[in-house]
């Protein structure tokens, strides 16, 4: 799975859960500390999100942010290759937090 099904894929499951709690864009995108256009370009798999960002945004649909990417979400129709796409997403963010943890540590710790 590439980048732009992932992109797809996190949008639908953040439309879906939004739609499920019956927020509107602009209750979540407020609960998130995001703003409306942001969340709908997310939402439409046109822009993907950092790291900090994701985090919001699975507080503010009271979810984990591992939950914004599961492809077996029956809220959606999925693809077939849940536990690789699971595993590469699972790697990248342990990536990203792993950079973020020492970027901290040398900013302000060394």
């Amino acid at each position: 799975m590439g980048g732009e099904e992932i992109k797809t894929l996190l949008g639908s499951n953040i439309r879906n859960l939004r739609a499920q709690r019956r927020y509107s864009q602009a209750e979540l995108a407020e609960k998130a500390d995001i703003s409306i256009i942001y969340l709908s370009n997310i939402e439409r798999g046109v822009k993907y999100p950092k790291p900090a960002i994701l985090s919001q945004i699975a507080e503010a649909l009271e979810t984990e942010i591992y939950e914004l990417f599961k492809s077996d979400n029956k809220l959606i129709n999925t693809p077939k290759n849940n536990n690789k796409l699971i595993n590469q997403l699972s790697k990248k963010l342990n990536q990203k937090v792993i950079k973020a943890m020492d970027d901290v540590f040398n900013q302000y710790l060394s």
